[in-house]
Parts: structure tokens; C-alpha cells; sequence
């Protein structure tokens, strides 16, 4: 544990040299939600409420949403893994007394670490700049199942940039597959537009992926909305990571032999 612990710490202190990427992940933040003060705006002025929002829940929920998107900064786990198969120096990872997979987590962990507090101060930012009336809940029940359903997503995009990486043993690209799972988690995550104003139908069916719990649960549960829905969104995210583990086990074994890389 001590190990990964070291990985972690490692990575968060580089993230310190390359300072304008820590501005700019800030400004995307902020462009996020100026985008949704700028869009609710115009849409509440005649109305009281949207769905089940009013004027600042909508904020509230955006800003909530907003923080937890930019805590997953998995995708590079996916690129990094593909990179190294093509070019032969995926072997480094092979030689040191690690697991892999642990590795490449520990690293988002400290990445997401370093990153959070810098999106924390950018969203108390604007809540004092638009006087937003923040709502956040106060059952300190579902604010525990929220966070727990958001570390178990950030495992769960963590497990699944791994094995798209991982596909790269098979195939000779994997940018499709990356488009794919892009395109179901800027949906389905809810950071775009709340799930919550589709049609019960077409939510029900969202319920069933896991990208629903990796940003859209969590906000709403932690906005007092959903709050039903804490206990059995544990559980299904849960059997999701266990589930993504499993098919992890099946693929490695299968391909790392199809690996001859050289370049250690």
C-alpha cells in the first residue's frame, strides 16, 4: 500500500511543473458554468422552476457536477497504455514490483488530488461572485452514500480507460472505442444537461450504465434530489467495478502474451 501511496505523491508534485495546465483546467472549469449561468438564465426568466429545479438548484447542480467531472482525468490511462504498446516501452511497467493496473490508479488518484483543490477554490469562486443560494443536502446519510458513489466511479472510468489501454494488445488503434465511451459519458454523466428533464423512459434505461453514477447521482444526491436512490446506487456502481475488474483479469491474461515489446 506504502508503495502506491509513493506513486500517488509522486505524480501530484509533477503535476506542480506544468503550471498552465493547472489555469487552464481551472478556466474550463469556470467556462462550464458561466455557460450554465449564462443558458438557465435566460430559460428561468419567466419561469420559477425547470423539472424539479428552481433558478439555483440548477447552479447548485452544475457547480456540484462541474467539480466531480474534473476529478476524473482517467482518459490519460487509456493514451498513456496505448503509447507505450505502440512504441515498445510498456515493459517498463512489467519489470517493477508493482501491479499495473494499481499503478496507473495510484496516478490518477494523485493527479485527481492536486487537481480538486484548485476546482474546489474555482467553484467557491463563483458561488460568491453570482451570490448563488447554494443548495446542498443536509442528511448526512446520503452525503456519505454520494461520496462513496463517486469514488467507486472515479475506480470504475479508472478500470475502464485501463482496459481500453489494454486493448491496444489486440488492436492497432483504440481511438474509436475512446470516441465511444466520450461520446455515452458527455450524455449519460449528466454534465451537459440534466438527466433529470428526459423522458422517465429513456432515464430508466441510463440507469442501467454505469457512466449514470460516475457524476449524475452524486450531484443530485448531494443537492437533496434522488435521495431514494442512494443506498441502491452503492450497490449497482459496486457490481459494476467487480464486474469491469473481472473482464480486466480475463483480457490481460489473454493478450499480455501477444506483447513482444522491446526498449525497457
Amino acid at each position: 500500500m506504502r508503495k502506491y501511496l509513493e506513486v500517488s505523491k509522486t505524480y501530484m508534485k509533477t503535476q506542480l511543473v506544468w503550471r498552465a495546465d493547472v489555469l487552464f483546467n481551472m478556466i474550463f472549469t469556470i467556462s462550464k458554468i458561466l455557460f450554465a449561468y449564462l443558458l438557465w438564465g435566460m430559460v428561468f426568466q419567466n419561469k420559477e422552476t425547470v423539472g424539479q429545479f428552481t433558478f439555483h438548484s440548477m447552479l447548485s447542480y452544475y457547480i456540484i457536477s462541474s467539480f466531480l467531472s474534473q476529478l476524473d482525468m482517467s482518459e490519460g490511462i487509456s493514451r498513456e497504455i496505448h503509447d507505450r504498446i505502440r512504441n515498445g516501452t510498456f515493459s517498463k511497467y512489467l519489470v517493477i514490483p508493482v501491479s499495473v493496473e494499481k499503478y496507473f490508479a495510484a496516478m490518477e488518484f494523485g493527479i485527481a488530488a492536486f487537481y480538486s483543490v484548485f476546482d474546489f477554490l474555482a467553484a467557491i469562486i463563483w458561488i460568491l461572485i453570482f451570490r448563488i443560494r447554494f443548495v446542498f443536502s443536509t442528511d448526512i446519510r446520503v452525503i456519505l452514500c454520494a461520496l462513496i458513489i463517486t469514488a467507486l466511479g472515479m475506480l470504475f472510468m479508472v478500470q475502464l480507460n485501463f482496459y481500453l489501454g489494454l486493448l491496444t494488445l489486440k488492436y492497432q488503434g483504440i481511438g474509436t472505442f475512446l470516441m465511444i465511451k466520450n461520446n455515452l459519458a458527455a450524455l449519460i454523466t449528466g454534465t451537459i444537461i440534466p438527466l433529470a428533464l428526459f423522458p422517465d423512459a429513456i432515464v430508466k434505461v441510463m440507469q442501467l450504465l454505469p457512466f449514470y453514477y460516475v457524476t449524475y447521482l452524486p450531484a443530485m444526491l448531494l443537492t437533496g434530489m434522488y435521495q431514494n436512490e442512494a443506498a441502491a446506487g452503492v450497490a449497482v456502481i459496486a457490481v459494476w467495478c467487480l464486474a469491469m475488474q473481472f473482464v480486466i483479469t480475463v483480457t490481460w491474461k489473454k493478450y499480455l502474451r501477444k506483447y513482444d515489446g522491446v526498449g525497457i
